[in-house]
């Protein structure tokens, strides 16, 4: 719902519109909205500071690009490690337990 408040704001800065509490409220009725007055006063404050065409000129990057593509393959490796050790350690028991079983043959 707080999304529909920015989207309203920034219909109105593309279409060069005033960014007001009157013309948020229209926008968002418009939208069939149902419009909280203390959220539309707090949102056009704040917006009163900023510069819309500067923050809409950078680029928003998602959260997964966000993140080095060199640590996808780290993970993997550690995956690999993870089942070669889980194996070794399976095998050494098997191994033991075949060992245990011939003591007794001999025991």
């Amino acid at each position: 719902m707080v999304d529909s408040y920015i989207y309203a704001a920034l219909l109105l800065h593309e279409a060069g519109k005033e960014i007001t509490e009157d013309s948020v409220k229209k926008v968002l009725q418009a939208a069939e909205v149902d419009p909280d007055p203390s959220r539309i006063k707090v949102l056009v404050e704040s917006l009163s500071e900023v510069n819309i065409d500067e923050i809409t000129k950078t680029p928003i990057m998602a959260p997964t690009q966000l993140q080095p593509v060199v640590e996808q393959p780290k993970i993997e490796e550690k995956k690999e490690e993870e089942k070669k050790e889980e194996k070794k350690e399976k095998e050494e028991k098997k191994e033991e337990e075949s060992l245990e079983g011939l003591s007794a043959l001999f025991g």
